[in-house]
């Protein structure tokens, strides 16, 4: 322990001297529904991504990434603040304005437990807004002299909460949108519901009709990389793609339609998934061309797994399912990075890593303390990233809360620990899977091994309480 802890206090003292001579500058690529094998350096045979191989190609590509949640609002909370989405309390994907049926913004946030006569647990209710109170990635290094901004989804709150009120400098297209009202400029829906979705998307003004939406994000940030080349800055592109809806650029699409892979098959998909790739190869033209490509961290992952639906628009396999589940589909996304001269090039690790060591990372990397007045769940992964997997991630497990009905059996929680992953269903049900030896969870291991579920359970529920979490409590107006 002494020998790590001396290790780590050596690294420390690399990152600060680092930041002091030449500050690293971040850029976080943040995509919307990516599966984990959604990418040809995944093994996808049917997506051309050689932009994005590159990362993994120039840095370490992580095979047991994950996403903090199945769905996008938490995971994005998660990324924001280096803590688990059910300490911030956001647990579900958050309504927009348009999805709440007139209904405007509340003083507060709800707080009322919510269930129904058919359902056997209470739930606790999700949020309009991630709170101001949490200390987010940007308000720290823009309090360290950082320029900071957000192109594309944010899909943390109402416009009180939008990135510029959570330190984000420049904030273009970040809004309380879960996916955009069109992909194509101006990037509306002139007959839409709401006068949200009539107006388009906040701070993205329409500039060339029928231009792609994932193209004028790579653009925006281009042009804050050339604005900020002398200054040390932190750029998060969430890129609206690939959400539904489905478009794509018919020209790019067409090149896919003859040429299906095995598994995955959607043309205006594929096109979705070559636009990212486009957008982070013209990232990187601009990083060289201004010199500083050997001083910016790129970090590329998901919010969440793919949207399988029996092979559409994707297909996760040979992960179970998708976006939404407790399964490796809805959880597993792409995780590389890639900082020249930092981190060695080519690098594969096998180590789980996950959405809320984003944080300490960039900061440790930066040369920067977090905040000590609250539980950061993180980790950095620095010193394992710049010894090339060398330096070991000390931690045994990792935990998602999910508190909430979406899909059968209802809401769940898990637990990762080594190979094995517990998936305690709140209503009495246990799943149990041995990862290192069936990555499609198709056998169950719950009743062949009841003392390990037994162990796993009381370990995954003391981790809950431990890290507030709000359990799902038995309804007392149920009605079976």
């Amino acid at each position: 322990m002494k020998k790590a802890l001396l290790t780590l206090t050596l690294l420390g003292c690399i990152f600060s001297a680092r930041a002091e001579e030449k500050p690293l500058n971040f850029i976080l690529i943040f995509v919307d529904d990516m599966g984990w094998m959604d990418l040809s350096c995944q093994g996808s045979d049917f997506y051309r991504t050689p932009h994005i191989d590159r990362l993994a190609e120039e840095g370490m590509r992580f095979t047991n990434g994950y996403a903090a949640c199945a769905v996008c609002s938490p995971t994005r909370a998660a990324v924001q603040t280096g803590r688990h989405p059910h300490r911030l309390g956001v647990t579900d994907w958050i309504r927009s304005r348009f999805q709440r049926g007139g209904k405007g913004t509340p003083e507060q946030n709800p707080t009322e437990w919510v269930g129904g006569k058919n359902r056997k647990l209470l739930c606790p209710p999700n949020p309009y807004w991630m709170e101001h109170s949490e200390i987010t990635l940007a308000e720290v290094l823009q309090g360290e002299g950082y320029e900071t901004a957000y192109i594309g989804k944010w899909h943390l709150g109402d416009p009180d909460w939008f990135p510029e009120a959570q330190g984000f400098k420049v904030n273009k297209g970040g809004c309380d949108y879960g996916q955009p009202p069109s992909y194509f400029d101006p990037f509306n829906q002139p007959k839409g519901r709401h006068k949200t979705l009539q107006e388009g998307i906040y701070n993205l003004p329409g500039r060339n009709p029928g231009e792609y939406l994932t193209r004028r994000e790579a653009d925006e940030a281009e042009e804050l990389i050339e604005a900020w080349k002398d200054k040390p800055f932190f750029i998060q592109l969430s890129h609206y793609a690939v959400h539904t809806p489905i478009q794509a650029i018919p020209e790019v699409a067409a090149q896919y339609e003859s040429t299906p892979g095995k598994t995955q098959k959607n043309a205006k998909y594929a096109a979705m998934v070559e636009s990212i790739d486009e957008s982070t190869g013209k990232l990187l033209a601009a990083l060289e061309k201004h010199g500083i490509d050997d001083r910016t961290v790129i970090l590329f992952t998901s919010d969440n797994g793919g949207l399988d639906r029996n092979a559409n628009p994707t297909d996760n396999a040979p992960l179970r399912s998708g976006k939404g589940y407790a399964y490796e589909g809805g959880i597993r996304v792409p995780f590389l990075i890639r900082s020249p001269g930092e981190i060695p090039a080519g690098v594969v690790s096998d180590t789980p890593v996950t959405s809320v060591d984003i944080f300490p990372t960039f900061l440790e990397l930066a040369g920067i303390e977090g905040p000590q007045d609250r539980e950061i769940d993180g980790l950095s992964l620095a010193a394992h990233m710049t010894s090339g997997g060398k330096q070991k991630v000390d931690r045994e497990e990792l935990v998602w809360h999910f508190p909430h009905y979406r899909h059968a059996p209802g809401p769940y929680s898990i637990l990762r620990k080594g190979d094995y992953k517990l998936i305690k269903f709140w209503e009495g049900i246990y799943e149990l899977y041995d990862l290192k030896n069936d990555i499609s969870e198709a056998t169950n291991l719950a009743e062949s091994k009841p003392e390990l579920v037994q162990e796993m359970d009381k370990e995954l529920v003391q981790i809950l309480r431990d890290t507030e979490a709000r359990i799902p409590r038995l309804n007392p107006d149920y009605q079976p």
